[in-house]
């Protein structure tokens, strides 16, 4: 399945926002537990070291964020330029048949659904 690259920058943006929300909530559930439940937690694992590793799992979410977005930009330029190389070739092999008088054979289902797909895709950009 073909995502147009705004969609999946926009949907990926999301997933990592959730993600870090998700932590954070995740983090104020087990201080309120932690205080709530086990006031005296002597001899088993500290519960703040469990803290300081989802702090560290969230920054590491929040990293990889990061270093997504300039991926996810360059993504959408290619599949871009793709898209509009494509759909020049395909017009100019239009011209050069219509120009040698060859015959013009109907499209495939497949071809035409390819061709949906690529018009759908080039209106989104």
């Amino acid at each position: 399945m073909w995502i147009a690259p705004v969609l999946w920058s926009c949907l990926a943006s999301f997933i990592f926002q959730k993600a870090d929300s998700d932590l954070d909530y995740i983090q104020y559930r087990l201080e309120y537990e932690i205080k709530t439940n086990y006031p005296d937690s002597a001899g088993k694992k500290n519960p703040v070291t469990l803290l300081k590793e989802l702090s560290a799992i969230k920054s590491r979410y929040q990293t990889l964020q990061v270093r997504f977005k300039p991926i996810a930009v360059e993504q959408k330029e290619t599949k871009s330029r793709i898209c509009a190389t494509f759909s020049k070739t395909m017009t100019l092999i239009q011209e050069l048949q219509k120009q040698t008088d060859l015959e013009l054979l109907p499209l495939t289902e497949e071809e035409k659904t390819a061709a949906e797909q690529l018009r759908a895709h080039l209106s989104d950009l």
